[in-house]
Parts: structure tokens; sequence; C-alpha cells
């Protein structure tokens, strides 16, 4: 795959009037996540990094956009999550970029009341529930190649974390077998890898290909961080795990956001109601330590002007997110 934008015009002249040989295929990416720099001034030295990136990995693509709360970015699609953290690993090492990334998801198909049809790429794009006729996701033919001793704990595996829909066993040479399910590809994509690889001892692989699009019971969790929401963390999330889902986010956030001088509350909401909440607690500074005997009540006003200090600091404070929490909320 080629782009013209590098090539001078006699040899993207040249280029075009190629025909490509029988069998190819364009590489289609199964992922998206938006990529947003810090400072947006960098705008267009980031496009060139993606740029510069796409010469030698015709898999990547992505394409500008903006939100009110990051700012401009861009939407870039990949094969997986390795290939997600590959490119932000290279943006760190060769371009010195360490961008904000939102949460990666797979292209929702969403029909509104109206009758309109919507490709959902981030969670930050799915309109209001009452605006929802419907909404489809896209689900695959997942192959999974084992040993028969490892059967029993792959089975539970795929069973219990996600909404897999069991079709057929087939039988290999010597004690290998396939397991064929129909899966969600998000659920596929996230995390899958590495249990299969644990509960097989490494023996195990897999591989799946599209099927098609089918209904699904789906809502959007939204994550809210010193009572700010966070687009970064916003998720779909089947309707169904949306309680242990939040339970689990806001427990991860909690490990990774380093404490402030003031109180930070984690939530986890669905439209205006809160499923689960975490609390850091401040950092406390000891406005005591320099008196001693005396009356008790000097120490006290001294507390409770600490106490209002803190309290109005919950109000106005902001909260510095680490880069590592983007990614960090991905790992179960």
């Amino acid at each position: 795959i080629f782009n013209s934008h590098f090539l001078t015009p006699e040899l993207s002249q040249s280029v075009n009037q190629i025909k490509p040989l029988a069998g190819y295929k364009e590489v289609k990416p199964m992922v998206y996540a938006s990529f947003y720099p810090i400072e947006g001034e960098d705008y267009n030295d980031f496009r060139e990094a993606l740029e510069k990136l796409q010469l030698n990995d015709a898999s990547l693509t992505f394409e500008g956009e903006s939100s009110l709360a990051l700012g401009r970015g861009f939407r870039i699609g990949f094969l997986g999550l390795l290939h997600l953290e590959i490119i932000k690993e290279r943006l760190a090492r060769e371009f010195d970029f360490h961008p904000v990334i939102t949460t990666p998801s797979v292209v929702y198909k969403i029909t509104l009341t109206d009758g309109t049809e919507k490709n959902i790429y981030s969670a930050t794009e799915m309109p209001e529930a009452n605006h929802i006729k419907q909404i489809t996701e896209p689900r695959v033919k997942l192959d999974v190649v084992t040993p028969t001793q490892y059967m029993g704990a792959i089975m539970e595996l795929i069973t219990t974390t996600t909404r897999a829909e069991y079709l057929k066993t087939e039988y290999l040479e010597g004690d290998r077998m396939v397991l064929s399910f129909n899966a969600p590809l998000g659920e596929v994509i996230i995390n899958l890898h590495d249990g299969i690889k644990s509960s097989s001892s490494g023996y195990a692989s897999f591989s799946y290909e599209m099927i098609d699009y089918q209904p699904a019971d789906l809502a959007r969790l939204d994550v809210l961080i010193a009572e700010d929401k966070v687009e970064a963390f916003s998720q779909i999330i089947p309707k169904n795990k949306l309680q242990t889902e939040a339970n689990r986010l806001v427990k991860k956030l909690k490990e990774v956001i380093p404490r402030q001088n003031f109180l930070v509350k984690i939530q986890a909401a669905v439209g205006g109601k809160i499923l689960a909440r975490e609390s850091i607690t401040p950092f406390r500074k000891d406005v005591t330590g320099y008196l001693y005997g005396g009356d008790v009540t000097r120490k006290r006003k001294l507390l409770e002007k600490q106490k209002r200090g803190k309290k109005k600091a919950v109000g106005t404070g902001r909260v510095e997110i680490p880069q590592k929490a983007f990614l960090e909320v991905l790992k179960k």
C-alpha cells in the first residue's frame, strides 16, 4: 500500500498505473483508539510522526478528530491491542510523544429512534440511551487450537469471561483439537490472548474471522474523577456486566492515580446513576508538630483550618492523571 503524499508526481502516476497481484487485500483495522497530544500546538508534528510510522506499517490507519474535553487528536485503527502498544512505544521512543489515549474499542453500529444509522468508533460518540433504537456489535468466529488436556480450562475461561456461544469441536492429528465459538470481537481482542496462554501453559493459540453484526444490549459507562467526566475512560459495556465492570474500574484507577493534597472521588456512572465509588485520601501535613503543651484549643483551631482548606481544594483542585492509567484500566 503506497501513500502518494510522500511521492513525487511522476512516481505517484507510475504507482497508480500498477495493477496489484490477485489475492492481496487491504488490511482492515479491528480496534480503534483516539490519541490526543498533550499540547495543542503539537498537533501538526504529531500528524507527521504518524505519517512516518505509516511508511513502514501499512496496517496503521488514522484520521483527524476533535473533542471538547481533549482538543484535537487522531482516531487510529489497529490490528489489536499489541499493535496499539507497539505504536505507543514507537511514538515515545522515536518522536518523544506521550499522548492521551482513549479506551480502545471496536466499531459499533447504532440505529437512532428517527431511523438514522451511525457507526460508533468510541464510547464518547455514543448518544443518550433514549435516542437509541438498536445497537449491533461485530461478532467473529473464534477458533482455539489446543491440546485436549486443556479443553476444560479453555472452555471455562471463554464461557466465564466472554459472551461467546459454543459452535463445535474438531479433533486434529495427535492430541490436538479446535474449539469454535461465535464471540463478540470487543471481548476477543481484550485480554483473551493472555487468558488462553495462561490456561494452556502457552500451548494453545487462536484465530478469528469476521461473521457479521448482531444486536446486543449495551450501555456507556462513564468515569468521573474529582467531579469531572474523563472521556478517555468511557467504555461501552454489556448491561449485565455494568456493576462488575464499574467496581473493577474504580478500584484500578485508585491504584494508578497518585494521592493529592485533597480528597479525590472516583466514580463510575451510567447516565446520572452512580454505580461505584472509591476515594483517594489526601496527604496530611502535621500542622501541630511545632506545638507543645498549652491549651488544646490552639491545636484544634489549626486542625479545623486545615480541614477547611482541604474542603475548598476538593472543589477547585485538578487531578493530574498519569499516562500509564489509560492502558492499565484494560488489564483485568
